[in-house]
């Protein structure tokens, strides 16, 4: 129980004796020697009970798996094991919640047990194959070649001291760069418009977006290669391929941008409206700085869809083992198209550059999410050092210029009115506001 502050003492001294207990009982915890002070209350939802059952409920269900495997019956594999145990892990974690917590809680525990438990085979699945790229591709990675020299003088059966994938990712790179050049302002402006311009055309337009989202990468090669290859007469590229990475990235970035750009709060736009804002202003300096963030990670999605394709790489860009810093003329390899054809051949040393060129690719992808989030990570109103230096030296410009106004005083001349002509029309009598006066003699002096 907690008890009510006590009202201060008129003298300094404390007598117990002649001081009347408090009559006013709160709830709570008990009070400290602090007559304000409470106890700190823990605020973290897990409990020492919710540990054990936990634990308990691994143990027994572990038990009870291997009872049944290697004693009752002739079950065996690790994927069934696997299964069986999480599954009698969840009916006895539920049976043990329920002797101390009702319905609503028992559901409540299972459910988050088992959210938590798919994170988490979802981490370790990602794990799982990035250490077994790397560690399948740790002998092509060990050598220096590898990331210096291309595929021109090594064959297949050559040492892995020879050869490397330095054409695959300069290819790589010029492909998903220029397919951003083209899908970025091409996407955000297509959100913006499906969110700022509503209508019968908006609706249409989101509609084929949706149907795009799921576009099979071999239809989008196949359309690049029929229009721009057969229809144009230009040549296999990696002007070509970045234009089929393109078809594929842009639904996928205004998806996410359309998304992103609807969860700005509307009060943003209408206070920037009220100040007499245009609509393009509004759109440039406070619907897209607030989203900024978001807007990163539909350009990393698209990025992400675009840069791990083959098929279309395969039919716009050809394959070559030579390197080609010309996007406009020759084909052009990626990495997932050099590790497909690399893991293909029986030979361990290509196997093993395979590998390498899949976690060489993996670090790619990497750099590019962090250079994403570098860029535009920054949250709504967050500035850069760049900005911060010119919004100071611009305060203390403005400082400087009304300290030097204060100094000089005031220099201008009053402005008088100009001296009426004499063509001009009288000036207008003063309205009146006092009552008449119905005297047309002024009173007589006493």
């Amino acid at each position: 129980m907690t008890l009510a502050p006590e009202a201060p003492r008129a003298s300094g001294g404390a007598d117990p004796a002649r001081d009347p207990a408090p009559r006013t009982v709160l709830p709570g915890p008990a009070r400290t020697k602090d007559p304000a002070g409470e106890r700190r209350r823990a605020l973290s939802p897990l409990r020492a009970t919710d540990v054990y059952a936990l634990i308990g409920s691994a143990a027994g269900a572990l038990s009870l798996t291997w009872l049944v495997f290697d004693r009752l019956t002739p079950f065996n594999g690790a994927v069934g094991f696997v299964v069986v145990a999480y599954v009698l892990f969840l009916t006895l974690y539920g049976i043990v919640v329920s002797l101390d917590e009702d319905g609503p809680a028992v559901v409540d525990r299972i459910a988050a047990a088992l959210i938590r438990s798919l994170g988490l085979l979802l981490v370790v699945i990602l794990v799982f194959v990035v250490v077994y790229a790397l560690f399948e591709g740790r002998s092509a990675l060990a050598h220096l070649n590898f990331f210096t020299e291309d595929m021109r003088f090594a064959g297949p059966l050559e040492p892995l001291s020879v050869g490397g994938a330095l054409h695959a990712a300069v290819g790589t790179l010029i492909m998903i760069t220029i397919a951003l050049v083209i899908t970025v302002p091409v996407g955000l402006v297509c959100a913006v418009f499906l969110n700022e311009v509503p209508g019968p055309f908006a609706r249409f337009v989101r509609t084929v977006v949706e149907a795009m989202t799921a576009l099979p990468s071999i239809v989008a090669g196949l359309f690049v290669y029929a229009t721009v290859i057969l229809g144009l007469g230009m040549d296999r590229s990696g002007f070509a391929a970045a234009l089929s990475l393109s078809v594929m990235m842009l639904p996928i970035v205004i998806r996410a941008a359309d998304v992103v750009i609807r969860l700005v709060p509307g009060t943003l736009r209408e206070a920037s409206y009220a100040l007499g804002t245009s609509r393009w202003r509004t759109v440039w300096h406070v619907i897209l700085p607030t989203c900024r963030s978001g807007l990163t990670t539909s350009v990393i999605l698209g990025t992400a869809r675009g840069i791990g394709e083959t098929s279309p790489v395969l039919l716009t860009a050809g394959f070559t083992a030579e390197m080609n810093w010309d996007p406009l003329s020759g084909p052009m390899v990626s990495l997932p198209l050099a590790t497909f054809t690399f893991v293909r051949s029986p030979e361990p040393n290509m196997i093993s550059r395979g590998f390498g060129t899949a976690a060489l690719l993996m670090a790619v992808v990497l750099l590019l999410f962090v250079a994403a989030r570098i860029i535009g990570g920054r949250g709504p109103g967050q500035l850069t050092r760049a900005q911060e230096h010119r919004r100071v030296t611009a305060s203390r410009r403005d400082a400087a210029r009304f300290a030097a106004r204060h100094a000089a005083g005031p220099t201008a001349a009053p402005v008088t009115a100009p001296a009426p002509h004499p063509s001009d029309p009288p000036p207008p009598e003063p309205y009146r506001t006092d009552p008449p006066s119905y005297r047309s003699d002024p009173p007589a002096a006493p």
